[in-house]
């Protein structure tokens, strides 16, 4: 599979998820106390994730 969602605990203890895609890492969430928080979140991400608008703060002039 070329993308995969990860939970891994960091070097403070707590829980994180990373998002990869190709073996390269995209995206990193904060640090959760419990691993079922980790896993909230993932849901989190793939229920509103498909919906959420794109923001591009960048200042192109033409």
């Amino acid at each position: 599979m070329a993308h995969k969602f990860e939970i891994y605990k960091d070097k403070a203890g707590e829980f994180r998820v990373r998002f990869k895609y190709n073996s390269e890492t995209i995206f990193s969430t904060e640090g959760y106390a419990s691993k079922a928080s980790a896993k909230n979140a993932i849901e989190s991400i793939k229920k509103n994730g498909p919906a959420a608008p794109t923001e591009d703060t960048t200042a192109e002039t033409a």
